[in-house]
């Protein structure tokens, strides 16, 4: 699949439909809107946000990078359409967001997903990450399973 990674303000609307279909797919699959640990993401706390788009345009993924308080970096709002999965277009966001972290000085990559999404933890474990201890404000949240990557 032809695909392009573009750099885009958090707030564009197509981020922002991406942003809301990811959130109507957890609110099913935890049960409740209420599934979010920690500080949501905003303009002002994600200042390095990306869209995939499919060859005709169609905004089919996103993610984003937002400065943890310690000078690290955290992985925020990667999100597939489920038609688009299985297609690379993960992978192509997160390799983007990778470089990206690295051009910022940062070569340790954090990210918190959860319980209910299996396969967000598979594909973060077969990316190179792997879990450690709940980091922030997800330490002792029951649904948070977090990550880590050492960058090359």
């Amino acid at each position: 699949m032809e695909l392009t990674i573009e750099r885009v303000p958090f707030d564009a609307p197509d981020a922002e439909a991406l942003r809301n279909a990811q959130q109507a797919e957890l609110h099913v699959r935890y049960g409740s809107e209420d599934h979010e640990p920690g500080e949501p993401p905003t303009a002002d706390n994600v200042p390095f946000f990306v869209v995939a788009r499919a060859a005709d345009g169609t905004a089919v993924g996103c993610g984003g990078l937002r400065p943890l308080g310690d000078g690290g970096l955290e992985v925020k709002r990667m999100y597939v359409l489920p038609e688009r999965r299985g297609q690379g277009v993960a992978t192509a966001i997160l390799r983007r967001i990778e470089e990206q972290a690295l051009a910022m000085g940062s070569r340790t990559l954090l990210l918190e997903t959860g319980t209910e999404q299996p396969d967000a933890m598979r594909f973060y474990e077969r990316e190179g990450y792997h879990r450690i201890p709940a980091f922030g404000l997800y330490a002792g949240e029951a649904h948070s399973v977090c990550y880590a990557r050492l960058l090359d």
